[in-house]
């Protein structure tokens, strides 16, 4: 069985926007099992460190970061569209490319930080 599961910083994003915006993002992940799977990637920003892949998927404004897991796909990061570029900028790192993003410590200690998050609030 699939699942889309948006830790509490995405989820609380989400939760953020009118519902029919809601609906969109959520309809956006209906076919994001089967490319995974045919490794069908790109039209997806694809990020990788260590050997761990994270996936951008666009939906509009927003920027949802998200990677596979056996349950199916865990959304770590859901930002407006100039979030990041805001986020990068403050850090004086270009934004030219994904690739450049991946490469930045900063962008994975992101990530990292809403996983613990998550792991935090499920604890209590």
């Amino acid at each position: 069985m699939f699942q889309v599961i948006f830790n509490p910083l995405s989820a609380a994003e989400l939760a953020k926007l009118p519902k029919d915006k809601q609906l969109l993002v959520m309809g956006k992940f209906q076919d994001v099992p089967k490319d995974l799977a045919a490794d069908n990637t790109a039209d997806y920003g694809k990020f990788t460190r260590g050997g761990r892949h994270l996936y951008r998927l666009r939906v509009g404004d927003y920027r949802l970061y998200f990677e596979r897991v056996p349950e199916g796909v865990l959304v770590h990061l859901m930002l407006h569209k100039n979030t990041l570029k805001d986020f990068l900028f403050r850090f004086k790192i270009a934004v030219a490319e994904d690739e450049d993003i991946e490469k930045r410590p900063e962008f994975w200690r992101m990530i990292d930080e809403a996983g613990q998050k998550q792991k935090s609030a499920g604890a209590s």
